[in-house]
């Protein structure tokens, strides 16, 4: 049996909008208690999102939030800093690795990318050979400088700039044009991402 509403249209001013609005909706309200539901606008309804799980990443040389030593940069020999994690979730088929400087003066600076790491890899030893494919499995894409393989901290003189490292575990292995480059990397991974981890260390000159 329909509902009526008190708020009808002519005893409701014209000046009040939102007496109108309640008048709208109350029928529609009283009616889904009445049945034993809730009724809310669709715009209202939240879906609750699982947190993504997270990888523990490290460096031997340095801690987080740490000085970077200046041989992982070009200031000394500019080799890679050896890193290590913990163990991925269930499903990961590969893992990628991301370097960069958002605080490179012309906007975020890539300086290392890998992908398509093998999945029992818990390490990446010191000093990766530049080139694109590794021993241990695994691809290098080509970096800002550019150059395929790692090139490290070379910020201009000043406050020292934040190096982020950040690690992914992936449910699938990736298939880029050679050599991969970051935005590539990026828009493949979406959707493929189980698990992630972050590092970040510091180098000024």
């Amino acid at each position: 049996m329909p509902i009526p509403c008190a708020c009808h249209k002519h005893s409701l001013p014209r000046q009040q909008p939102l007496g109108r609005l309640a008048c709208r909706w109350l029928p529609a309200l009283l009616a889904a208690v009445l049945g034993g539901g809730v009724l809310l606008p669709y715009r209202y309804a939240l879906t609750a999102q699982p947190p993504t799980p997270k990888l523990v990443l490290k460096a031997t040389a340095f801690a987080p939030d740490g000085l970077i030593p200046k041989q992982f940069t070009c200031s000394g020999v500019d080799a890679s800093p050896a890193l290590s994690w913990s163990d991925p979730p269930p499903g990961t088929v590969s893992f990628a690795l991301i370097m960069d400087d958002p605080d490179a003066p012309r906007g975020t600076f890539v300086h290392w990318v890998i992908y398509n790491l093998p999945a029992s890899l818990r390490q990446l030893p010191q000093g990766v050979p530049d080139g694109e494919t590794l021993a241990s499995g695994g691809t290098q894409g080509e970096n800002d400088f550019p150059k395929t393989g790692y090139g490290g901290p070379c910020p201009p003189p000043g406050k020292p700039h934040r190096y982020f490292f950040r690690l992914y575990a992936l449910d699938t292995m990736l298939k880029l044009a050679s050599p991969g480059h970051r935005k590539d990397l990026d828009e493949a991974m979406k959707g493929h991402v189980l698990a992630k981890g972050e590092l970040m260390g510091r180098f000024g000159r």
